[in-house]
């Protein structure tokens, strides 16, 4: 039974289920488990960018800045709204603009999934295509991120759910579980 009395999946009528959190808290290999299971497309808003434009993030980062890598996520995050029956993972700072919040709390079923820095710093220790973390100290640059982002995180998920160390396959099962037992998730209808 849903918010509005209806019964089923939080996820019936097409609805999208999005993926939001700090970069290396699974957005992406949870969200290709989850559509898999779902059996719906997956799409992966950074991926996207990178395949309108031709070029990777950090190029984009280098030659536009954030500011110009923001204004094609948000261009991004609006379009891919728009579709419906999609797990979405979006690019950990898609959350910085009101309008992309309001876009992905309006279109979908949003999931934060959680993780403390040091667990995000673990898995994204090796990874060079994160431009943010290209810096002297990567761990505090975590520490700054979350604490800015952690609170606009929860301000537009209808669930949070905490990462751990759990492998990607059990956090899906995880999330799947919850999303079948939930009675009234906050804030969706």
């Amino acid at each position: 039974m849903t918010e509005n009395g209806d019964s089923g999946s939080p996820l019936d009528n097409g609805r999208n289920l999005i993926l939001v959190g700090l970069m290396g808290a699974g957005k992406t290999s949870v969200g290709k488990v989850l559509a898999r299971r779902l059996q719906r497309s997956f799409v992966d808003s950074d991926a996207e960018i990178e395949k309108t434009t031709g070029v990777r993030i950090p190029v984009i980062f280098e030659i536009e800045g954030e500011a110009g890598f923001r204004t094609r996520e948000s261009r991004v995050v609006q379009e891919l709204c728009s579709r419906k029956d999609i797990v979405l993972a979006t690019g950990g700072g898609a959350v910085l603009s009101p309008e992309n919040r309001q876009c992905l709390r309006d279109n979908g079923l949003v999931i934060y999934l959680c993780a403390t820095p040091e667990a995000l710093w673990r898995r994204t220790s090796r990874d060079r295509n994160r431009p943010l973390l290209q810096t002297a100290d990567p761990l505090q640059k975590l520490r700054d991120l979350h604490a800015l982002r952690d609170p606009l995180y929860r301000a537009v998920a209808h669930l949070a759910v905490d990462t751990g160390s759990q492998s990607v396959g059990t956090l899906a099962s995880h999330i799947l579980r919850i999303l079948g037992q939930t009675a009234k998730i906050k804030g969706s209808s």
